[in-house]
């Protein structure tokens, strides 16, 4: 197995300088540089990861700390788009990727930092996280560096990536307020939500601006789950008949409550219109194809990964990233 000592003995150079030419020191002529990278790849030469991490005291390694990842969640796509994001990020920079699997029980067991420090993670992402999970306050103490999707906390050494979900349920209730909707329900996430708050926020403000009263009886929470938000429709909707249209909080709540119309003979889009949030992959497929909020998960990812790496690197601060939204109008909302 090939090691610098060869490198050095063919490239005539020392141990050090092949040593920091390979880890990217500029104190290496830039001749000497060439020389010895020609050296190591003639002598497929593989660097030992392990040994420079601890050399360095940097593993070039990041953390991806998701939560709620079932098999339910993986309907919409949510999160394989997001890891595909970071995935692409990662792999141009030339960091290596850990997913943690950690749930209720083992966060009573571990630690988040004694987590991070087993897994020798250099900063970490969080997506899914809910406010009253218990590693959200170590996150904030902690000296790891981090950037949270989705959830707005900003210190020295923790940024976040999000969409503007006010703005984009905005878009969502301002659509059905123009094709003549002045009885709008809603489907919610669930409290422990960031942007749960953020898109009832938009809900609200969407109405306020149309002259129309906010009734709290008319959002119910479906947990983002297809089967609970098809239920909750069913009860609003035999509660509340006078309904013609329904925002959604997230597109798998959407489906839910298309089976619901169906369920009751509510004739979509004609008798009730529906919008949802994501603009996930079944959204286009769906019968009829949905109205919704598409916001780009693949960017919600790679700018979250781009923003840890350069904190680690020394080239950025963290910062707060909201991304744009774009309405996309379908076949299940309609004129009145």
């Amino acid at each position: 197995m090939t090691t610098i000592k060869d490198i050095a003995r063919v490239a005539g150079v020392s141990v050090t300088t092949v040593s920091r030419a390979l880890n990217g020191y500029d104190d290496v002529n830039e001749a000497t540089r060439r020389k010895i990278m020609q050296v190591a790849k003639d002598l497929n030469y593989s660097p030992n990861i392990l040994a420079r991490g601890l050399v360095m005291n940097k593993s070039k390694t990041i953390g991806l700390l998701v939560s709620g990842l079932n098999r339910q969640s993986a309907k919409d796509h949510f999160t394989f788009e997001v890891l595909s994001g970071i995935n692409e990020c990662v792999s141009e920079k030339d960091y290596d990727l850990v997913l943690f699997s950690t749930n209720s029980t083992k966060q009573r067991e571990k630690t988040y930092s004694q987590l991070c420090r087993e897994r020798r993670v250099d900063g970490v992402i969080l997506s899914g996280i809910k406010t009253d999970d218990p590693y959200l306050q170590e996150v904030v103490d902690s000296d790891i560096p981090c950037i949270l999707i989705d959830i707005p906390i900003l210190t020295d050494t923790v940024g976040y990536v999000t969409t503007d979900n006010v703005l984009g349920a905005k878009k969502a209730v301002d659509h059905l307020i123009r094709l003549g909707h002045r009885h709008i329900g809603m489907i919610n996430g669930h409290n422990l939500a960031f942007v749960s708050e953020r898109r009832l926020e938009g809900y609200k403000e969407s109405l306020n601006s149309a002259g129309l009263t906010f009734n709290p009886d008319w959002v119910v929470n479906g947990d983002y789950n297809e089967d609970t938000a098809r239920e909750e429709a069913v009860k609003l909707l035999t509660l509340y008949p006078e309904i013609t249209a329904i925002f959604c909080a997230s597109d798998l709540m959407a489906l839910g409550v298309l089976k619901a119309a169906k369920q009751l003979d509510r004739n979509l889009p004609e008798q009730l219109s529906v919008a949802g949030y994501d603009d996930i992959q079944l959204a286009s497929y769906a019968s009829p194809p949905l109205t919704t909020v598409s916001q780009d998960k693949f960017q919600l990812g790679y700018q979250a990964a781009t923003m840890l790496i350069q904190m680690l690197e020394g080239s950025g601060q963290p910062h707060a990233l909201i991304l744009e939204t774009q309405l996309i109008e379908r076949e299940s909302a309609m004129k009145r």
